[in-house]
């Protein structure tokens, strides 16, 4: 049983997978506040519900009076972390990496509580220690503790290897660099945890044994586990592409949408994840059976929305999804959207149609949709982004498995 309120909680919630010495851990989280961190490589403008994990674990080790560290990865992003991915990253530029970490800045602004006071969160790049390394002394300083055998083992490493694409001297280098970030974190802002996901296992274990080896001291790991929904889907992607925190990559209405569409066997479990709502309710809400359910899933939705977008944003995205439903319900029980004759024309392209709906945010999101199979009129797969729609009494329009809308003709 966890003596601290953190590490107990963090296990209730299920962000547990694995922790290197766990009861040392929860001896200095119940002596007073620690400073830990999560890693953020900024290969994009904004993070996306995939990077959820850790920014809950973030936002909850604060709430108990902890120091989250958020590590921004503006050296190692110029490599690309091989983990489990079937080809190298692509590089960016120093003004891509410096723009995206505005951006990514803005959405971790919304759920930690960033400052000077004692548990208030800290933002770090570690382009600011990375780019001053000489490559010969940080061979003879640190190489040295790194044994290849060890690295070979890891199955992040292993399973490109086995891939047809492989593995570049340049992504191998990833794991000594954040090794090195974890020592240098250690010795600039005191951080003795490094949260990341279970596929960062060998990376964190790497880490602890570089500090033990060169600063005797005792450092941990904590991994979540590598959350799926029900039917086996990756978190933080939907059938028009990633389910992004930025209001300009997706409208707060479509990331509320997100949320409601969740299975009903997800529903209990992303609460605990997701929300901040007592897990006494969230028991009571997962409780719920039969149609009853979709009430628990407004709850989600509702919850998550406000936390990345706001209170008022997360209740009127959720007023216009009841308008929606209760304004026009066709034979098939589906949302109606009117669009008048008069807009139709001689006809709307596919893609600005879907964004006219409500089932895209965006052209350019709505182009990905179609090139990815993924938008259906009349249950066909539309495959050409500019195909003229024209008007019809009523068409149904569809956006992967879930989001249907029935076209009505207007006055």
């Amino acid at each position: 049983m966890a003596d601290s309120a953190f590490l107990a909680e963090a296990k209730a919630r299920g962000f547990l997978f694995q922790c290197t010495d766990e009861a040392a851990l929860d001896e200095a989280c119940a002596n007073g506040g620690i400073a830990g961190y999560a890693g953020f490589d900024l290969t994009a403008d904004s993070l996306h519900v995939g990077h959820m994990i850790p920014i809950m674990l973030l936002r909850l080790f604060q709430r108990h009076g902890h120091r989250p560290v958020a590590l921004m990865g503006g050296g190692t992003t110029r490599i690309g972390d091989p983990s489990f991915r079937e080809e190298a990253r692509q590089l960016l530029s120093d003004e891509q990496i410096g723009a995206n970490l505005v951006g990514i800045r803005r959405n971790l602004e919304a759920f930690l509580a960033f400052g000077t006071g004692p548990n208030d969160a800290v933002l770090v790049n570690n382009a600011a220690w990375l780019d001053k390394l000489s490559y010969i002394g940080l061979l003879r300083e640190v190489g040295v503790h790194f044994s290849i055998n060890r690295m070979l083992s890891f199955d992040s490493v292993k399973q490109r290897l086995d891939r047809e694409q492989g593995l570049t001297f340049l992504e191998f280098n990833y794991s000594i660099l954040q090794s090195y970030d974890f020592r240098e974190l250690l010795r600039r802002e005191n951080v003795v945890v490094q949260f990341g996901g279970s596929d960062q296992w060998g990376n964190i274990v790497s880490g602890i044994d570089l500090v033990r080896r060169t600063d005797q001291k005792t450092v941990f790991g904590f991994t979540t586990p590598l959350i799926t929904t029900a039917s086996g889907a990756k978190m933080g992607k939907s059938a028009a592409g990633a389910v992004w925190l930025s209001a300009e990559k997706l409208s707060p209405y479509h990331y509320w949408q997100f949320w409601r569409n969740t299975e009903d066997a997800d529903v209990g479990r992303f609460l605990r994840l997701f929300t901040d709502l007592p897990l006494d309710e969230i028991a009571r809400l997962e409780a719920l059976g039969g149609a009853d359910i979709n009430a628990a899933k407004i709850v989600l939705a509702t919850e998550a929305t406000a936390l990345a977008h706001g209170r008022a944003a997360a209740d009127a995205a959720a007023e216009a999804a009841r308008k929606l439903f209760e304004q026009g319900v066709a034979s098939e029980g589906l949302p109606v959207v009117e669009i008048p004759g008069a807009e139709f024309g001689g006809g709307i392209p596919a893609f600005a149609l879907l964004v006219r709906a409500g089932l895209a945010a965006s052209n350019g999101e709505a182009r990905r949709l179609i090139r990815g199979g993924g938008a259906r009129l009349d249950d066909v797969v539309i495959t050409d982004e500019g195909l003229l729609i024209t008007p019809k009494p009523e068409q149904k329009l569809s956006a992967g498995k879930k989001q249907h809308v029935l076209v009505r003709l207007g006055a």
